[in-house]
């Protein structure tokens, strides 16, 4: 292969890539797109709206265009923007789909941290809050009630289609309860009992978080269906239930952390029920799922030594524990269910 066949493309995306990241976290920041709603404006318009300088209006919004992240009618000065349908489903806060908390979360905290990486690479150590404050970052996070409403909101964002899809695709109809174990706002105990109405479902979280699920499945209309139980889910037994579901859990420990909680399901399932986890589960090879993969590493940064990991690494860790078969079942994008059945 010669020079002249090299392209240097790909390399170039991927070390430039923080310039178009930034470029959508900091109009999510300002709430663009909820400005936006269903309307369209001129840049005049949305820079009095935002406060924006005249210098970057254009410049600003027409990456967002060429990006695929807002739409023109027209050019220059008479040009009008507007939400694509993506935009207007998932970064307006007015729309039941926003995913925008947890793109919060990641400018707010994680694009900085990950600053840091090459030194959490060298250190095997957290580069968040930790380093400032000496607190783990679970501690700081609920000691502060706003920081915790935006993770909670980061969490629901990120978690909504992966939930449905578990709702659709996880054969529900063989059992009667479900338990939550980490379950934040209650959002999959009240899909699963939405889509499922045989089942009865409790949603288990510290006690801190209780009030917040308690709010979220008042509102929601399904008291009567869901259940909010608070515990520490390393000190308190589990919930028993039929179905032992943990979204975004496992990735959050070391290995001894993952088989307390893996043992600590297998415990609170009777014969025939089923522990399921909602992860972003890389591919056996380790090759493909990079997402998967970068949220390991996020995870370095985040806690030092909790990791993502493989379905085929789930499967060892649970039959170790003594459930007699896994599967995994792809739910959207990077992320899928790995089931073991007790």
């Amino acid at each position: 292969m010669t020079e002249a066949q090299v392209d240097p493309s790909q390399i170039l995306q991927v070390g430039m890539g923080f310039w178009p990241s930034k470029t959508l976290l900091s109009a999510v920041e300002l709430e663009l797109f909820t400005e936006l709603g269903s309307e369209s404006m001129t840049a005049a318009e949305i820079g009095e709206r935002l406060g924006l300088h005249e210098r970057g209006i254009f410049d600003f919004l027409d990456t967002l265009v060429a990006l695929g992240m807002l739409e023109r009618d027209g050019t220059g000065a008479d040009g009008r923007y507007g939400n694509t349908q993506e935009g207007a489903a998932f970064l307006d806060k007015a729309s039941p789909t926003y995913v925008g908390g947890l793109l919060e979360m990641c400018n707010a905290r994680l694009y900085g941290f990950w600053g840091d990486l090459t030194e959490a690479l060298k250190t095997g150590k957290p580069q968040n809050e930790i380093k400032h404050t000496g607190k783990p970052m679970f501690e700081e996070l609920y000691s502060d009630p706003a920081r915790l409403e935006q993770f909670m909101g980061a969490m629901k964002g990120i978690s909504l289609g992966n939930f449905h899809a578990l709702a659709e695709s996880f054969d529900f109809s063989r059992y009667e309860t479900a338990c939550d174990v980490g379950g934040a706002t209650g959002q999959l105990s009240m899909i699963l009992a939405r889509r499922h109405p045989h089942l009865r479902c409790t949603t288990f979280d510290l006690p801190v978080v209780a009030p917040i699920a308690e709010r979220s499945v008042a509102e929601a209309g399904l008291s009567d269906r869901v259940t909010v139980a608070a515990g520490d889910f390393f000190a308190d037994p589990l919930p028993t239930a039929d179905v032992i579901t943990m979204g975004l859990i496992l990735h959050d420990w070391n290995l001894e952390g993952k088989r307390k909680l893996i043992g600590a399901a297998y415990d609170a399932l009777p014969e025939g029920g089923a522990f399921i986890v909602i992860e972003n589960l890389i591919d056996d090879e380790r090759r493909q799922n990079a997402f998967g993969l970068m949220m390991s590493l996020n995870m370095l940064i985040e806690f030092g030594d909790a990791f993502d990991y493989t379905g085929a690494d789930f499967a060892g860790w649970c039959k170790e524990a003594g459930f007699r078969d896994t599967e995994v079942i792809p739910l959207t994008g990077p992320a899928s269910a790995g089931v073991a059945y007790k």
